[in-house]
């Protein structure tokens, strides 16, 4: 299996005007979960691309409209796995319009961070031309120690 190439084609599908992401998660050398960045239900009247970040209260700690990609993976996983959650390893890409792969940036998620942890996801993979896996638990430490 091409990681890299099944992870493209999964950001390739996000709904996301802004930026265009996919994760999968794989356990045993096999996907067990499928997710890319959209409006929830993907529904247009869902989408508030539009509406300015400084817009939102602080207290609403992700202010973009899209469910993310890693969210998405997690629940196609538990909906359709959930037996092979626990020890698998999440793999996360941005893409460029034509799906050229991006540089993932640093671990700033903290919401698809503990997410993850809380499900048992042992590896949280980036891409930076190569795949970094970082342990799940020092990627959720590294999400809340982001200050950019």
């Amino acid at each position: 299996m091409n990681i890299l190439q099944e992870v493209i084609d999964v950001a390739k599908q996000s709904g996301c005007n802004d930026a265009r992401c996919g994760s999968i998660i794989i356990k045993d050398g096999k996907i067990i979960g499928k997710g890319f960045n959209s409006p929830p239900g993907n529904l247009e009247s869902q989408r508030r691309c539009h509406i300015k970040k400084d817009h939102y209260n602080k207290k609403v700690s992700d202010k973009t409209c899209c469910v993310h990609a890693e969210e998405r993976a997690i629940m196609d996983a538990l909906r359709n796995n959930p037996d092979k959650i626990a020890g698998s390893t999440l793999y996360f890409i941005r893409v460029d319009e034509d799906g050229k792969p991006l540089n993932a940036g640093k671990p700033f998620c903290t919401i698809c961070s503990k997410f993850a942890l809380d499900v048992g996801i042992k590896g949280f993979a980036l891409y930076y031309g190569e795949w970094k896996v970082y342990n799940t638990d020092e990627y959720n430490t590294l999400s809340y120690e982001y200050n950019d």
